[in-house]
């Protein structure tokens, strides 16, 4: 089927006419993975002085507070700890999620665990918000047993 010279031009018209606009941008989180303490000092017996020192600091970079409730940290091991329900981080402040058992403060959280998540020869730490969506991501391979992110 042939489609007349005038139709073609009048659709080229109403194209050019159209604005266009390109798919709004995602915003990226000002919440973030800073640090990980993967491999704790000494020997890995298991004991909850070996396990606190194992842990990843997640920094506010933003100017506002940011509510964490029900966000999750987690390993590709399927580890998966859940931040409080109406836990919040401040403007530029930071939290540091331990390995091992204490009392959650606005400072330390605790995943509760008998037994280090963190992998010495290479890990990742995934930061998911409270929609389930990738957050930050930070990736290490065998190294010092600290990771910056």
């Amino acid at each position: 089927m042939r489609v007349p010279a005038a139709v073609v031009g009048s659709f080229a018209a109403l194209t050019l006419a159209m604005p266009l606009t390109a798919a709004p941008a995602v915003a990226a989180s000002a919440v973030k993975l800073r640090a990980i303490q993967y491999d704790s000092p000494g020997s890995d017996g298991g004991s909850n002085s070996s396990l606190d020192p194992e842990w990843v600091t997640i920094k506010n970079t933003g100017a506002r507070t940011k509510s964490l409730g029900d966000w999750t940290l987690r390993d590709t091991s399927r580890h998966v700890y859940r931040f409080p329900s109406g836990f919040t981080l401040g403007a530029g402040q930071s939290v540091r999620v331990h390995t091992g058992r204490g009392a959650n403060d606005p400072n330390d959280l605790y995943w509760k665990q008998d037994w280090y998540i963190w992998n010495n020869t290479g890990d990742k730490a995934i930061l998911r918000n409270s929609r389930g969506n990738n957050v930050d991501t930070c990736s290490w391979g065998d190294g010092t047993g600290t990771a910056s992110c």
